[in-house]
């Protein structure tokens, strides 16, 4: 049975991981980042790659850093055939980019060279993409620099938000891990060398890139919010200097004669007026220090001076 050494965190890498166990076909050995504290409370959180390999009896290791090389004993244990990245967290080092037969292998979220870096969903949802997918490759040094393996494309819908985007992406790098470690393994996959000149880089989503700017078209603004949503969360500041995170919005179909940056009510949605003259409705939201409700739940307790600015 070929050894494999799987490595990743969050839920995204936990489908593929679920999905390479269900084959019978590994013998399967985990790493994952440490527990992390999360929500109000600070709880102590397993990773969700941990919880799913602990539920059926997989290995896990949660090592702190590899600087310090205190991993190549395990690693030299496990004796990898091949390793499988998603989603870890981490830049690898030689030793374990060096160390599996069949080399390290990456599930990444965009289709190589095109959004190589670490929020390559939100990042192509932002910019108004149609299509992106999962593109598996082989490791090296680079940041997703690696040989290409295998391409599996999808569409991007026009309603998608990060969190839609994320779900399909999930599915499809479980099902492209799946079909592409056997063809690796028998050698029958062709490696493909990446045009640098093509790429473009997908940076980490800062809270400087969360704030909203009206004066970008309606359908940028719209791209903005959705591309956020449901973490981090884009946002904006009221008159007051009250700031308000986004969770929904849509075009609006009424045309608003009011500056950048404008505030309506409009039918228990509030419409704010973009650069190019056109509005989006904001559908739902969370005030400062409040739960999500609707714009409607939010309009009766808080009220809307008309023409208010937004933006700060």
């Amino acid at each position: 049975m070929i050894k494999l050494l799987f490595m990743g965190t969050p839920d995204f890498a936990a489908a593929s991981l679920k999905a390479l166990y269900e084959t019978g076909k590994y013998d399967i050995e985990v790493v994952t980042q440490p527990d992390r504290p999360k929500g109000r409370g600070n709880v102590l959180t397993p990773p969700d790659v941990k919880v799913f390999a602990l539920e059926h009896g997989l290995n896990v290791y949660q090592p702190e850093t590899f600087r310090d090389g205190a991993f190549r004993e395990e690693l030299a244990r496990i004796n990898p055939d091949i390793a499988v990245v998603a989603a870890y967290g981490k830049i690898l080092p030689q030793y374990v980019l060096d160390c599996p037969k069949y080399g390290c292998i990456n599930i990444h979220g965009s289709l190589l060279p095109k959004y190589r870096g670490a929020a390559p969903m939100q990042r192509a949802i932002i910019n108004g993409e149609t299509r992106t997918g999962i593109t598996i490759m082989k490791m090296d040094a680079g940041l997703d620099t690696g040989d290409m393996l295998l391409k599996y494309e999808l569409e991007i819908a026009p309603d998608d938000t990060f969190e839609d985007l994320f779900e399909k992406m999930a599915r499809a790098g479980a099902k492209s891990i799946v079909s592409a470690l056997p063809m690796i393994i028998d050698g029958t996959l062709v490696p493909e060398k990446q045009d640098g000149s093509l790429s473009s880089y997908a940076a980490k989503i800062e809270k400087e890139d969360c704030v909203i700017d009206f004066s970008k078209s309606a359908s940028d603004v719209y791209n903005h919010i959705r591309g956020l949503s449901p973490v981090p969360l884009a946002f904006t500041f009221r008159a007051d200097g009250t700031q308000i995170k986004i969770v929904s919005a849509r075009l609006s179909e009424k045309i608003q004669s009011l500056p950048c940056g404008s505030a309506v009510e409009n039918g228990g949605l509030i419409d704010v007026v973009c650069g190019d003259g056109k509005a989006v409705s904001i559908l739902s939201l969370i005030p400062a220090g409040r739960k999500k409700m609707t714009s409607a739940e939010y309009l009766r307790g808080h009220r809307l001076t008309d023409g208010e600015k937004f933006g700060g």
